[in-house]
């Protein structure tokens, strides 16, 4: 190789497929990207963080304030009513609806089980 130019030799059809530079997921419009579950009084740094972490991402977020408690399905009023009624049960990050249904130690009290 000893011609003017040989530095830089053709790779021909070489890498023509194309190769993977990362990773991306498809998402939807609506779709919720991120959940933060937080205390009340960090409501307010949670929120600016999220609007910080949005200009990251490609199109446009809107940060929304749940009204339901954590990652339950129920309000902050019915979880607290509920849970003081014994009618949820803690299950990692959500809770158990104990239902009326089924034998009678568990309506009494879980620890005759």
């Amino acid at each position: 190789l000893s011609c003017a130019g040989a530095d830089r030799l053709s790779s021909g059809m070489r890498g023509a497929f194309g190769k993977p530079y990362g990773t991306a997921a498809r998402v939807d419009i609506g779709q919720v990207l991120i959940s933060v579950r937080t205390k009340e009084e960090k409501i307010q740094f949670a929120v600016e963080a999220l609007r910080r972490a949005s200009a990251k991402f490609a199109g446009r977020q809107k940060v929304h304030v749940s009204n339901k408690f954590g990652f339950t399905k129920y309000t902050k009023k019915e979880y607290h009513d509920h849970k003081a009624s014994g009618r949820l049960v803690p299950d990692g990050t959500n809770v158990r609806w104990l239902s009326s249904r089924g034998p009678l130690w568990r309506l009494i009290g879980r620890e005759n089980a």
